[in-house]
C-alpha cells in the first residue's frame, strides 16, 4: 500500500499515539483508509478526535496509554486489539523472555508478517513515543515514525536488546497487537 502524497505526521508534540492509531486503522481497513483522500484537514481533525475519545480520564498532555491506543484502533476500524508490555527485552539481553518464552517478540513478528501493523511504545527511562511497525523482512523491521512521517528501519535484535537507534528513543515498553484482523486486513507493502 502506498501512502505517498499524504502528510501523515503528528500534529503536535503529544499526538504520536493518536497518529499511530489513525494510521494503523487505515492499514487495517480499506473504508477507513479511503477517508484519507478527503484531504489533509481530515487527518489532523481525526488525530484530535481520537485523542479526545480515549483520554477522558488520562491527561492528554501525558499522551496515550497502551489500553487507550488499543481502544482507539478498535473504535476506528472494528479490529479488536490487545496490548502487552515488552517482556524479556532488556538492554544487552538476548534469549528467552522473563516469562520463559523463547522469544519475547514472536507474537509481534507473527502479527506483522500476517499483514497487520503493530504499534510499539518506546522511550528511555519512561515511555515517551509511539511508532508503528508496518513490515518485517528477515532481521529488519520498518517502522512508521509519526514525528517525521517517515519509515525507519531497525533490527529485530535491536528491539530484543532494547537498543533502538533512529527512532529517538532506545527501549520498547509496550506493544498493541490486532486480534483477528479479518478479511479487511490483507498483507500489504507500505510505502510513505
Amino acid at each position: 500500500m502506498k501512502l505517498a502524497g499524504y502528510r501523515l505526521r503528528q500534529r503536535d508534540s503529544i499526538s504520536c499515539g493518536p497518529t499511530v492509531a489513525v494510521v494503523a486503522a487505515a492499514l487495517l481497513d480499506d473504508g477507513y483508509r479511503s477517508r484519507l483522500q478527503t484531504g489533509p484537514g481530515w487527518f489532523g481533525t481525526e488525530q484530535d478526535m481520537v485523542h479526545r475519545l480515549v483520554n477522558r480520564v488520562w491527561p492528554r498532555r501525558l499522551g496515550m496509554t497502551p489500553p487507550g491506543l488499543a481502544a482507539a484502533i478498535a473504535d476506528r476500524c472494528g479490529v479488536p486489539c490487545r496490548w502487552r508490555i515488552a517482556r524479556g527485552l532488556l538492554p544487552g539481553r538476548v534469549g528467552a523472555g522473563a516469562d520463559g518464552l523463547a522469544d519475547g517478540l514472536a507474537d509481534v513478528l507473527d502479527t506483522v508478517r500476517a499483514g497487520a501493523p503493530v504499534p510499539m511504545l518506546i522511550g528511555h527511562l519512561i515511555p515517551r513515543h509511539w511508532v508503528l511497525i508496518v513490515s518485517v523482512t528477515g532481521e529488519r523491521l520498518r517502522c512508521f515514525d509519526p514525528a517525521s512521517g517517515e519509515l525507519r528501519e531497525v533490527t529485530v535484535s535491536a528491539v530484543r536488546q532494547a537498543q533502538l537507534e533512529g527512532l529517538g528513543f532506545g527501549r520498547p515498553f509496550a506493544f498493541v497487537l490486532p486480534i483477528r484482523p479479518g478479511p479487511r486486513c490483507a498483507p500489504q507493502r507500505v510505502e510513505l
